[in-house]
């Protein structure tokens, strides 16, 4: 591989011209991948086989259908009063203009539907009215009854005791009056008739009673969901796609945001939330700038010259450029999450730069030393660039290895990922010594120049460090990490809602309105669905769905409860349930967790009843949990290729685990950073978090295995030079001290501008990215500064000659991989 990587260094730096020219018809060819195939990215995350999953299918087989995606419309009146009736007739036209737009399938007027509702009380209100009516006029027929019968009565007793005296009398006598008792039968018949008549009149006006009252109970259950907040100055509407959100075309989204945007109703804003808000917003903006801008300055600073400082910058450019456009041209026919791309750009940024840096430092350093421009270019593409393409290699399994999860969104970005880094690495053995080729000696400053070859440019015989400085080194190294991984103890797992955004998005606004008119629940409604033993009758459908609303709000965190939809059989009722706060709450999870260790369970009125729970915010907390059962696995997995990675490079067993060790440490500790930050606010303002809440769900084990691959790049830069100098003889404390001083300032480099460049998306306008960012800069900082710079070279020093030891039998099997590429260095020796 190394002399392999010496003649490519060779030929690019002579063929200056061809490379770069061949990298930017690349980037057009993604480019215009890009304009002609990509597709939708979506903003929600769905993993097969979870409960959401099951739920939502069954959803589908059981209604004829699943929903198609929801997108959520808030107005607001400018000056807080009620809307007027003009503002009205402009929102409701506003909303139905966008039925005409392909791929909507209806939209919910807020107006109408507070109308409906209000006629919906108004209705039983007069059905109350009416039954009171009814029973005073029943109870005004009954007394009429009950004074005829007794009337009658009290008639039959008197013929009754004129027929005793009568039948004393004569046989004539006694006939009159038995003719005149017979008379009353008609009259006992009128009055049986009335009675019956009565009874069946009570009989019905229970039954109507029966049903008014289910139907109240669901209006009550149902009281605290509302589209027009109770002051009448917000407005909550929403528009019904055909295709879920996973299918939902861009340019469908894109032309209904437009229409909102191109809307202008005097006196009214107009927000709306993630669902329809662009996904690939905030992927390039000032804080991603301000962090390429820190690491051009670190280069500056370094190489003390202006045009060189670029080269590392504009070959990372490329390579995003080349791995980013190239992977959103396959959106159309992978299913990509939004964060997706923003995960290839920071990470392809960030070893782009390093990467490149690596190579440009040593060829600098034998530039120094006398060594011919393209000789010195070839072996340093032969050497560092060798490690390169292994620190590459680790970085790349690293992020493969998120497709053994099983879930698909997470595999595709460790994909994409990878993708990136190749790319990156691609870019740093050919384009960067190309670049080298055309600066030529420019790469020094002037007065260096003037010194190439110079004896001050020899190395220096190093000192081993004290065994009191390397204990101290470790302790206090290994006592800090800790120490900062204390708040990891507490990490909960979610997905953001609107919250979380940036407080100048349409999504947060959209959030905040409906939180402080409406509630938080109302942002984030959960789908209960009741599968029944037995389907109930058609006119004991609405007590049936009153009982299990009534259960539902007899559930702890629930606010409002709807009927939504029916099977043809009535065996499966749909309830709309919203939680008492936001989405990603702790108490919409218990929400969630308790419905369904509940089923089944016994309903009164109703019988025994499955339940289910879907929805968005049952999608995400299942998403977490799924994501929170894996990283177990991953952590495992990624911890042994570690120590394989390691033994078969160092071809020791020490090291693999210090290098192992320390990345467990780095690991932890950014976990730690990011829940005292993201989880309990710990400054908060200084990183822009607008509001705490469970860190992102698929961020640990995205930070797993990025923050693995870096953690192996310093540590094969740093110790790679240490066994270097212990091969080439140096006692083994010695070649500690050597191997850090020849690696430490590019490390620093590197490590300072991996920090810039991810610390750049900390302040993303994506709030998903932002988390992501943060881990990924904190773990750098801590690995590189304190594990790479700290803890290794002391353990290291304490360890001495053990640590490079090696069983005979293994050294006989392992490959000789030579990463530092010894042996095309003594073919091409530096200038002493």
């Amino acid at each position: 591989m190394a002399n392999l990587l010496y003649r490519l260094g060779r030929f690019s730096a002579r063929r200056a011209w061809l490379v770069l020219v061949g990298w930017l018809v690349t980037l057009g060819l993604a480019g215009g991948a890009f304009l002609a195939f990509s597709g939708t990215l979506a903003t929600s995350f769905s993993i097969p086989g979870t409960e959401t999953t099951r739920v939502t299918d069954q959803i589908a087989d059981e209604l004829g259908g699943a929903a198609g995606a929801n997108g959520t419309v808030v107005f607001q009146s400018e000056d807080g009063e009620a809307f007027t009736e003009p503002q009205q007739r402009e929102i409701t036209a506003l909303l139905d203009s966008l039925t005409d737009l392909e791929g909507v399938n209806q939209v919910v007027d807020p107006f109408a539907t507070e109308q409906q509702l209000e006629a919906q009380r108004t209705e039983l209100e007069q059905g109350a009215a009416q039954l009171d009516a009814g029973r005073t006029q029943l109870e005004a027929s009954r007394a009429e009854l009950d004074a005829g019968q007794a009337q009658l009565d009290a008639g039959r007793a008197q013929l009754e005791a004129a027929l005793a005296q009568a039948q004393q009398s004569g046989p004539a006598a006694a006939a009159q009056v038995q003719a005149q008792l017979d008379g009353l039968a008609p009259q006992q018949a009128q009055l049986d008739a009335g009675r019956e008549q009565l009874e069946s009149g009570e009989a019905e006006l229970e039954a109507n009673a029966a049903q008014l009252e289910d139907g109240q109970r669901l209006l009550d259950a149902a009281a605290g969901i509302r589209t027009v907040s109770e002051d009448g100055a917000t407005a909550m509407g929403s528009v019904v796609f055909d295709d879920d959100q996973f299918s939902l075309p861009a340019e469908i989204k894109t032309a209904v945001v437009d229409a909102l945007d191109a809307a202008s109703i005097d006196g009214v804003t107009i927000d709306w939330d993630s669902t329809l808000a662009q996904s690939v917003d905030g992927l390039v903006g000032p804080g991603e700038i301000i962090g390429v801008v820190v690491a051009l300055l670190v280069l500056i600073i370094m190489l003390r010259v202006l045009l060189p400082a670029f080269m590392p910058i504009i070959a990372s450019i490329v390579g995003v450029g080349v791995g980013v456009v190239g992977s959103l041209a396959l959106s159309g026919v992978v299913e990509m999450s939004s964060v997706t791309p923003a995960l290839g750009a920071m990470v392809g940024l960030a070893v782009g730069i390093d990467y490149s840096l690596f190579i440009l430092h040593r060829h600098r350093r034998q530039l120094l030393q006398g060594m011919e421009a393209h000789e010195s270019i070839g072996l340093a593409n032969g050497t560092a660039g060798n490690a390169v393409v292994f620190a590459g290699a680790t970085v790349i399994v690293a992020l493969l290895a998120l497709n053994i999860t099983g879930i698909g969104f997470l595999g595709v970005m460790g994909t994409v990922g990878a993708v990136c880094v190749l790319i990156a690495v691609l870019v740093a053995v050919t384009l960067t010594p190309a670049l080298l080729g055309l600066l030529g000696l420019r790469l020094l400053p002037k007065r260096q120049r003037a010194r190439v070859g110079h004896h001050s440019h020899a190395a220096v015989e190093p000192k081993p460090m004290r065994t009191g400085a390397a204990v101290v080194r470790v302790l206090v190294g290994a006592v800090a990490l800790l120490v900062v991984a204390i708040p990891a103890l507490d990490m909960r797992l979610g997905l953001p809602d609107g919250s979380t955004e940036a407080q100048d998005t349409t999504q947060y606004r959209a959030y905040a309105a409906i939180d402080e008119a409406f509630g938080a629940g109302q942002s984030g409604p959960i789908v209960v669905t009741a599968s029944l033993d037995d389907p109930v009758a058609e006119d004991a459908l609405v007590g049936a769905q009153a009982d299990v609303a009534d259960f539902l709000m007899g559930q702890e965190h629930v606010t409002a409860v709807a009927p939504a939809a029916t099977s043809d059989d009535r065996g499966f009722l749909l309830f709309q349930v919203i939680p008492s706060d936001g989405p990603s709450s702790v108490d919409t999870e218990e929400l969630v967790t308790g419905l369904r260790a509940l089923s089944p369970v016994d309903v009164d009125g109703v019988g025994t009843v499955e339940l289910g729970v879907a929805g968005q915010a049952s999608a995400n907390i299942d998403v977490s949990a799924k994501l929170a059962d894996a990283l177990p696995v991953y952590l495992a997995v990624v911890v042994g290729l570690s120590l394989l990675i390691m033994i078969l490079v160092f071809r020791s067993l020490l090291v693999p685990l210090i290098a192992t060790g320390g990345y467990v440490l780095s690991l932890v500790a950014a976990f730690g950073g990011m829940v005292a930050v993201y989880q309990w606010g710990w400054l908060a303002p200084v990183f822009g978090v607008e509001a705490t809440g469970p860190l992102l769900s698929f961020a640990p084990i995205i930070i797993m295995g990025v923050l693995f691959g870096l953690a192996m790049d310093y540590q094969l830069f740093l110790v790679s030079g240490m066994r270097e100098a212990y091969v080439h003889g140096l006692p083994a404390r010695q070649a500690v001290t050597a191997g850090f001083r020849n690696g430490r300032a590019v490390v620093t480099a590197a490590a300072i501008i991996m920090v810039s460049v991810f610390g750049g998306f900390v302040f993303s306008h994506m709030a998903m990215i932002r988390p992501l960012g943060f881990g990924l800069a904190f773990g750098v900082l801590f690995d590189a500064f304190v594990v790479r710079m700290l803890i290794v070279p002391g353990l290291m020093h304490l360890f001495g000659r053990s640590a490079w030891y090696l069983p005979k039998w293994l050294d006989r099997i392992l490959p000789d991989v030579d990463v530092e590429g010894a042996a095309l260095e003594r073919a091409h020796p530096v200038p002493r």
